[in-house]
């Protein structure tokens, strides 16, 4: 469906449909990503705090170092990991020469919820990317890439 019909509007610039179909299509996104999480009771952004933490390798992570991985940046990541902390997904490890440094790890229970997660978003992924072929993926992926940029 052209974004005009989604949002019932008449003509409008090249440009804005472009900024108006990458934001459609990222909440799009995210809307079919919380539907995947929603039995698991975590929101997308603990999903990507916890893949964040695994990506550790066992490794604690500081609080910056999650907020500045993250792919939606926000200022709430120390409630996110409470939150994660309460469901014991992830534990707090406080520096006992300086209570003032608090890193945080993924638990095993953490990883559990992972290893149940990642088939089931990877199927995802995998549906959505199979709507256009390699090359285009490839090139679209360049090309968001230079928005960016």
């Amino acid at each position: 469906m052209k974004i005009e019909e989604l949002l019932k509007t008449k003509e409008m610039p090249e440009a804005k449909k472009l900024v108006l179909n990458i934001i459609v299509t990222a909440n799009y996104l995210s809307e079919k990503l919380a539907e995947i999480l929603k039995p698991f009771e975590i929101s997308s952004q603990q999903f990507n705090v916890l893949r964040i933490l695994r990506g550790q390798k066992g490794k604690p992570a500081n609080l910056s170092t999650i907020q500045e991985r993250m792919v939606t940046k926000m200022s709430n990541t120390t409630r996110l990991v409470d939150k994660l902390v309460e469901k014991n997904l992830c534990e707090r490890i406080v520096c006992p020469s300086n209570r003032r440094k608090v890193e945080i790890r993924i638990t095993f229970k953490g990883l559990e919820l992972l290893r149940k997660l990642d088939p089931l978003v990877e199927d995802h992924e995998q549906g959505i990317a199979s709507k256009i072929n390699e090359k285009e993926i490839l090139l679209l992926n360049t090309q968001l890439n230079e928005l960016r940029n």
